[in-house]
Order: structure tokens, then sequence, then C-alpha cells
């Protein structure tokens, strides 16, 4: 459920009409809705009913301070995969025992920042990072938690670049491999060896390929208790799939998805670790955007935003669908047309939409490009030294910026000319 509705005509988040926070702040800028963060949370969590499960958001998915605040209030963690989200989980006011580092190419001194603080476990990917982990926290005279990051050669996911769990994958080790590491963990200063993670992929609908995961996460953590380790921990990872067609599509059967963790693991005193981040985040944010220009080529009709990739890249590099919607609600027999929606950037790539039946959009108009929320500002970036957008966050009838818009001082401020020119 999202809380972005028209009332009254105009397209608001929770009780704060989008219009006024366009023409307050500007745009390009992202809103969010505290509401539809809390209930998404608050419905994933109830899925698993009684299952003892820690929540760590991926922070990867909308970094945002306030964002992460929000989540932090209702008992989220933090799934991170840098040194600079653990410290954004940290100044969110999520504890160190709560954050996850999880990541294939962690550098030393990232490993140490994380053994220094005392994480609640990394996510070890290599035999190398094992060793390397082992030395930096035996120096610091610390213990590391650490499960091993499996590749169960089962891979899923909405794009081949969100598929994570395949035979190609940069990510993980087999399931012989994380048996030997986890033995050899055990014999190593400063890592204590906890359990295993798997990750398969993002916008998964069909639980099947979950299920043959974890059940082979299952049988690994069986054998490993067979051999006499201990083993307390089992991370799923996260990857299920955020709605972003409003056209009747079911998103994923939370209960189900609960029920199948729970057939899985039944009866196995394992500590359940669960990372979302799109289906929790997606639909709590739109972009909003003002038309421009709106122009014929020979073959098709244009509609130019002053949003462009550089605010919103998945469209270009996912080919992902977003609904644009225009601020004031058309009326229901106005007419539609098809229109290509494209930004300002000069990349042919710089498109949101392909032949887009759209109500009529003048120069002037506001529109709001929907489902904006996860890996939106995230992946932003000043491409053709566009300033980066404003963020704002809604809780009811209140909206407060949260990150002011990019100003030029900012934009050049980091660079310098040397000392020849």
């Amino acid at each position: 459920m999202r809380h972005f509705q028209y009332i009254d005509g105009e397209l608001t988040a929770e009780d704060v009409p989008l219009r006024a926070i366009a023409e307050a702040v500007g745009t390009p800028a992202y809103v969010y809705s505290t509401a539809t963060l809390e209930r998404h949370f608050t419905v994933f969590r109830e899925a698993f009913g009684n299952l003892p499960v820690h929540i760590a958001f991926a922070v990867k998915a909308n970094t945002n301070r306030a964002v992460l605040a929000t989540l932090a209030r209702l008992g989220a963690g933090a799934d991170t995969v840098s040194e600079g989200e653990i410290r954004r989980a940290l100044a969110a006011g999520i504890p160190a025992s709560g954050i996850v580092f999880a990541g294939v190419g962690k550098t030393d001194a990232e490993l140490a920042f994380a053994v220094g603080i005392g994480v609640r476990q990394i996510n070890v990917e290599s035999a190398q990072e094992l060793d390397r982990l082992s030395a930096i926290a035996a120096a610091a005279g610390r213990e590391q938690a650490v499960c091993f990051r499996v590749n169960p050669l089962i891979g899923a996911g909405g794009h081949a670049k969100i598929t994570t769990g395949h035979g190609a994958s940069k990510f993980g080790v087999t399931l012989a491999e994380a048996e030997s590491l986890y033995a050899r963990a055990v014999t190593l200063p400063g890592v204590r060896p906890e359990g295993l993670s798997v990750h398969i992929g993002s916008q998964i609908v069909d639980f099947a390929p979950l299920e043959a995961a974890y059940r082979r996460m299952v049988e690994t953590v069986l054998r490993l208790r067979a051999a006499g380790h201990t083993v307390r921990r089992l991370d799923l990872g996260g990857g299920l799939a955020a709605t972003y067609r409003d056209d009747g599509t079911p998103g994923p059967d939370l209960p189900a998805y609960g029920a199948m963790v729970r057939s899985v693991v039944e009866g196995l005193d394992l500590e359940i670790e669960l990372e979302p981040g799109r289906m929790i985040a997606a639909n709590a944010g739109v972009l909003l955007s003002r038309a421009v220009v709106t122009k014929q080529s020979q073959e098709r009709s244009f509609l130019v935003l002053d949003a462009a990739m550089n605010d919103l890249i998945r469209p270009a590099l996912y080919d992902a669908f977003h609904e644009i919607l225009p601020l004031r609600e058309a009326p229901a027999d106005r007419p539609v047309a098809a229109a290509d929606i494209v930004g300002p950037v000069c990349e042919t790539g710089d498109t949101f939409a392909e032949h887009r039946q759209m109500p009529p959009v003048e120069p002037g108009d506001l529109v709001a490009i929907m489902s904006a929320g996860a890996y939106g500002f995230t992946m932003a970036s000043s491409y053709n030294s566009r300033l980066l957008p404003a963020e704002v966050i809604v809780n009811g009838d209140r909206w407060s910026v949260v990150r002011p818009r990019q100003t030029w001082d900012e934009l050049f401020g980091t660079e310098t000319l040397p000392d020849w020119l």
C-alpha cells in the first residue's frame, strides 16, 4: 500500500499536496511517505508470526538518514555494503549490534572499522577475506561474528543485472567452500563463525527459487552441525519484489512467504536474518518533476521533464517501469495519447518511458514519477553537471526537507586547480 493518492483532484503524499512541496522546494525532488514505510515494514514483520527474526533494512535501497531513522524506530537493523552505509546507519540511530556488513570487496580499512565498532555480523565471501578479517580482528583484540555467503547456484530476479545466485555471479562461495571455510574459521583467531548467508536476486515474486535455495542452506547447516560445528544463524537475505504497476498485478504474498520460511527452518533453533530493501521503500517515494518542453519529431511525440537519468537511473539501467502521474488529476473522459517521456541529459538513454499513454501535459505542468523510493536518489549523480535533487519526508500533514537541493558551490566546492593553471 502506498499513501499517495488523489484528493480533490490533487495528488497528495499522505495529507500533503505534492504541488505545495514542488512549489516550495522546486523540482526535481524526492518525496517519501512515513506512513508507507511504517506500513510496509510492519506487514513484512507480521508475516513471520512468532518466528524470531532480525530485520535489517538494505541501506543501499535508500540511504536517506530520515528514512533509516523512521525504520530504526520500528526496530529495524541495517544491511550495509560499505563503511559509508555503516556510518549512515549509526547516524540514523541503528546500533552496531543491529548492523550486518556484506559485500564482495570489503577493504582492510572497512573491515577494521566494522570490527572496531562491533557490528552484528560480517558476511564473508572468500577465503582471502576470511584470512584478512581474522588478522585484523585479532590485532585489535576483538572476536568478530561472521557468516559465510553461499552461492547456491539458484538465480532469480526481475532482470539479469539484479540476479545474483547463479554460477557466473561474483557473489559468495560454493556450498562446499562454505563448509571448508566454516571449519577453518573455527581454528582462526579473531573470528567466530555463527552461520550462513544467501541472497539470490531481487524483484522476486515466485517463491520456488527462494525455497529451493533456503533448503540447500538448511542441508548445509545440518551437515555442519553433524561435523560438530555450532551454527546459530541463517541469513536469508532479501529480494522480494515491489509492485511498480498499478494495474492489479499482485505483489509478493507475504503471509505465504512467511509460512514458507517457517516451514523451512522449523525445529532448527536458528536466528533468522532478513534483509528487505526495495519492497519496504520503493512505493514509499516519488520523484517530482516539471514538464519543460513538448515536441514532435517525424515519428514520435516527446514530453521533456526537468528530471533526468542522473536523478533516477533505473529506467535507463534496467528498462525499469515507473508510473508517471500528473499532479492534477485528469478527467476520466480526457483523451490520452502516446508520448516518450524523457529528460534533458544528452543521452538517448535518458528516457523514463516510451509510447506511454498520458493525458495532455503542457510545459510547466507537474508530474510524479511513482515508486521511486528505492534505488532512486541513492543512485543519483551530477552527470551533465546537474545538481542533485532535494529530498523531503512527509508525516501526516507535516513535511520536512531532509536533504536540500545541492548548490553550485557544493557541486564545484571540492574541485581544485593545479598550480600551473
